[in-house]
């Protein structure tokens, strides 16, 4: 089981977001790390549960790699989680007046904005187009007019709202070439304001890149959204695919684009682990070893998810991150 320790899903992280008054008086235990301390030791002595590491290293953005802590680190030991302090301390002369110690309710949410975009998969189809922009224009912005096909013939109507969306082009798997479907990027907003049996006139609410003919609508969503984070229900493999800007090499709060969605179980809010896999070197074993321990370079939330893709952003990074990466997530134990 330890090649799983890297993998394993958060038992804590699907709580609610309020936390019971009493437990906001939780005063913490105060330690210590000495040599040989871990985050699964420190999981499995204090919280009975050594499969929160992964948890505790996610949370805690003083811990780097999270097979390093250091001697002298001080933690704050609660009833449900385990926070650490930053290292190394100051010099006692500089520290700040010490305050009480209080209960900080750990996060069970996750902010997105929706500039994030996501893959318009194979046989998905847009509400409608925009067909054409006031006077002919090349590009518009907001309070511009634009024109659409949707009418009374497919059920618009004056004050309808829809999202403004550019296709980037198509998305490839890593490893199979298999065409998973085309990027998309948000550009805006509108609201039609005249309908007729197979057109429509609307006016652009919001934009936030230049919108040209050609553009396409979904239904209005709003874009800004908290995403409560879910426990794992399955163990799960897939891959990063795309990225939102298409650079190769990413970092913390990247987008990037997955090959897992609703038909594989993968729901907004679950967390997975980037991991690569770590070869033997058979120079130095008796025994033929197939393979070694994952090693966990990051990881990310998934914001939304199509049928078979998800969107998702990284929260968290110990070495780079690349398009093609393993993403794996693991039903809680």
């Amino acid at each position: 089981m330890r090649k799983y320790l890297g993998l394993a899903a958060l038992l804590f992280i699907c709580l609610t977001t309020t936390a019971p008054f009493a437990a906001a008086q939780e005063q913490p235990t105060i330690y210590t790390i000495v040599p040989g301390d871990t985050l699964w030791g420190l999981s499995q002595r204090f919280l009975r549960d050594p499969y929160y590491w992964p948890n505790l290293w996610a949370n805690n953005q003083t811990v780097g790699n999270p097979h390093f802590i250091y001697p002298g680190q001080k933690v704050r030991i609660y009833s449900d989680r385990i926070e650490i302090e930053p290292f190394p301390a100051l010099p006692k002369a500089e520290q700040p007046k010490p305050q009480e110690p209080r209960e900080e309710p750990q996060a069970a949410t996750f902010a997105v904005n929706g500039s994030e975009g996501f893959l318009i998969e194979n046989g998905m189809k847009p509400s409608g187009i925009v067909i054409s922009l006031y006077q002919n224009r090349e590009m518009v912005g907001a309070d511009d007019i634009v024109y659409t096909d949707i009418g009374r013939v497919n059920g618009g109507n004056p004050g309808d709202r829809f999202l403004i969306y550019k296709k980037i082009g198509p998305v490839s798997h890593p490893i199979t070439n298999v065409i998973l479907g085309q990027q998309v990027m948000p550009l805006g907003e509108l609201q039609l304001s005249e309908v007729e049996e197979k057109a429509s006139k609307a006016i652009v609410t919001r934009s936030f890149l230049e919108i040209s003919a050609g553009s396409f609508l979904m239904p209005y969503q709003e874009r800004k959204l908290t995403v409560p984070l879910r426990a794992a229900d399955r163990d799960l493999t897939g891959y990063i695919v795309q990225t939102q800007t298409g650079n190769q090499a990413l970092a913390v709060n990247d987008v990037v684009f997955l090959d897992l969605g609703k038909a594989q179980g993968v729901q907004p809010g679950n967390m997975l682990y980037i991991v690569r896999d770590v070869v033997p070197d058979q120079r130095y074993t008796q025994v033929k070893i197939d393979k070694l321990p994952v090693e966990v370079v990051g990881a990310l939330v998934v914001v939304s998810t199509g049928m078979n893709s998800s969107t998702a952003v990284i929260v968290k990074s110990v070495d780079t991150v690349y398009r093609g990466d393993r993403v794996e997530m693991k039903k809680s134990r």
